[in-house]
């Protein structure tokens, strides 16, 4: 596609890799429509340090995003696993210094969602993708969930909520995700690329 061309940014923190594993499979169910490309970015970890201590460039994994990557962007999907029921602090983070970009409105009328990977089948799935909608409204974005018409979503016994995606991802060996989990996360990338292409006119 051109350098031009619209795109879903998936952005996200992952620290085991499970959350960063969602964002692949949103990014699947975006390039199903036509017209649209996924652009997948990371957030790196917070330094305790006044000082940026990781290198500019992650060793792997997607880059780091850019404030210019979230302010062109025709949709968003962030995601985060779950720390008290609320995103993880470097998301956060990200999110705080996007000041400039409520202040010109540059989001506005957008679509955009959230998911998330838990330890625990109800460690805070839902609270953290409802907390994490919270910076979209105030950037006045036009919120995306999964409606029950995914009949994986009345079918899973893992990950899934209306509100977004999820994984459940366990407190010991990491589960990998499963099939509806998938299936999920596709179709909410699916559905956030057709909103944004439709929004977009």
């Amino acid at each position: 596609m051109p350098e031009h061309a619209p795109y879903v940014l998936i952005l996200y923190y992952s620290r085991n890799g499970q959350t960063a594993e969602l964002a692949g499979q949103i990014g699947r169910g975006v390039a199903r429509v036509p017209g649209i490309e996924a652009r997948l970015r990371a957030v790196p970890s917070v330094s305790p340090d006044t000082e940026a201590s990781l290198p500019p460039v992650p060793d792997e994994g997607a880059p780091y995003a850019t404030k210019a990557d979230l302010a062109g962007c025709s949709g968003l999907a962030i995601g985060s696993p779950t720390r008290f029921g609320n995103m993880a602090a470097p998301l956060k983070h990200f999110l705080d210094t996007t000041g400039d970009l409520w202040l010109s409105g540059a989001l506005a009328g957008k679509p955009a969602g959230a998911f998330t990977s838990t330890g625990s089948l109800h460690g805070g799935q839902e609270t953290t993708l409802m907390t994490m909608m919270m910076p979209l409204l105030h950037h006045g974005m036009v919120l995306c969930g999964l409606p029950y018409t995914e009949q994986a979503l009345s079918e899973t016994e893992s990950g899934g909520t209306p509100y977004g995606p999820s994984h459940w991802a366990g407190t010991g060996e990491q589960l990998p995700l499963s099939e509806h989990e998938k299936t999920l996360c596709q179709a909410f990338g699916q559905r956030l690329a057709t909103l944004a292409l439709k929004l977009s006119d």
